[in-house]
């Protein structure tokens, strides 16, 4: 996430070179391209975290830390 991104609420996914935008709540690719089983994943780890993700969301747009959250186990 970024403090100052834009609307609708979403996070940031790398794989190698590739880096895809993807929306909090209905987890579709907002921009950009992963493979599929890069993006898989993403959309699993997102799903499992929905609340800490829109929390951090309003962390960065109130200029405060966001808070690290775990990787999919």
């Amino acid at each position: 996430m970024f403090f100052d991104d834009h609307n609708p609420p979403h996070f940031h996914a790398r794989y190698g070179k590739d880096n895809v935008a993807i929306e909090i709540s209905s987890l579709r690719v907002l921009e950009g391209q992963i493979s599929p089983r890069a993006l898989g994943l993403a959309v699993e780890w997102a799903s499992q975290h929905e609340a800490e993700l829109l929390a951090n969301w309003d962390r960065a747009k109130n200029s405060q830390p966001i808070r690290k959250i775990p990787p999919l186990a």
